[in-house]
C-alpha cells in the first residue's frame, strides 16, 4: 500500500483497535496470479504471533479456501470510516479535492482449523458480536444435529499475521485551521462516515504546515 509519511501509523495497538473495531473486512488471495476476494468477519487475538492472528471461516462452497495450499501470503483489509474532503473548507482555495480515510492492511499465510476448533471459533464469533445485544443469542440453543449440519458446510481458518500496514489520512498535511474546520464540517454533515473520520482527526495530533499530496 502507498503510505505518504505524514499518514502512515506503526503503533500496533492503534491497528488492533482499528481491526477490532472494522473487524468486517476483506480477504483477498491471487491463485495463478489472478485475484479472488471475500468479505468475512474477523477476530483478533493479540497474543499469538508477534502481530496478532487472524481467525474468520467462510462457506464451503466458496473456492477460495482451496488456494489456502501453498499461499505464502495473503491480504486482509480492514476498513474504517470514510469522507469526501471538499477544497472550499480550506483557507487556501487553490487546492483539490481529496478523501479522508481509515484502513489497515494485514498479511501472512491462512491455514484450515480442525471441525472442533472451527466450532470453538463460531462460539466466539457469536459471543463477540451478541455480548451487545439484549436479549442476545447462544449457540448452544440450537440442537446438537443442527449444529453439525451447519459445520459441514463452513471451513474455519487462521492467519498469523507476519506484517501490518497502517494508513489514517486524516489531513495531517494541512494547516491546522484547516484540519480544524474539515473537523467542524463533517460533524455537522449527520453522515456517520464523515462523523466517523472527525473522531479519528480529533484522536490524532493535529497536522501543521502544508505538504501536496
Amino acid at each position: 500500500m502507498y503510505i505518504p509519511v505524514w499518514f502512515r501509523e506503526e503503533d500496533p495497538r492503534i491497528l488492533h483497535e482499528l481491526m477490532r473495531l472494522y473487524s468486517f473486512a476483506t480477504l483477498i488471495t491471487t491463485p495463478e496470479g489472478l485475484p479472488f476476494a471475500s468479505h468475512l468477519p474477523f477476530l483478533l487475538d493479540t497474543e499469538r504471533g508477534p502481530s496478532g492472528t487472524l481467525r474468520a471461516h467462510m462457506a464451503k462452497a466458496n473456492p477460495q479456501w482451496q488456494h489456502f495450499a501453498g499461499c505464502e501470503e495473503a491480504l486482509v483489509i480492514f476498513q474504517g470510516p470514510h469522507a469526501y474532503i471538499s477544497p472550499s473548507w480550506y483557507a487556501d482555495q487553490l487546492s483539490v479535492p481529496t478523501w479522508n480515510y481509515v484502513v489497515v492492511h494485514a498479511y501472512g499465510a491462512p491455514h484450515l482449523l480442525e471441525e472442533t476448533t472451527t466450532r470453538a471459533l463460531l462460539q466466539d464469533l457469536v459471543e463477540t458480536f451478541e455480548a451487545p445485544l439484549e436479549p442476545s443469542w447462544r449457540m448452544d440453543s440450537l440442537p446438537e444435529d443442527y449444529i453439525a449440519k451447519m459445520l459441514r458446510g463452513l471451513v474455519g481458518f487462521e492467519i498469523e499475521i507476519t506484517r501490518l500496514e497502517g494508513k489514517l489520512k486524516l489531513s495531517q498535511n494541512r494547516p491546522a485551521a484547516d484540519h480544524e474546520q474539515v473537523i467542524e464540517v463533517l460533524q455537522k454533515s449527520g453522515d456517520p462516515d464523515a462523523s466517523g473520520v472527525a473522531d479519528w482527526m480529533k484522536s490524532r495530533e493535529e497536522g501543521t504546515g502544508k505538504r501536496e499530496e
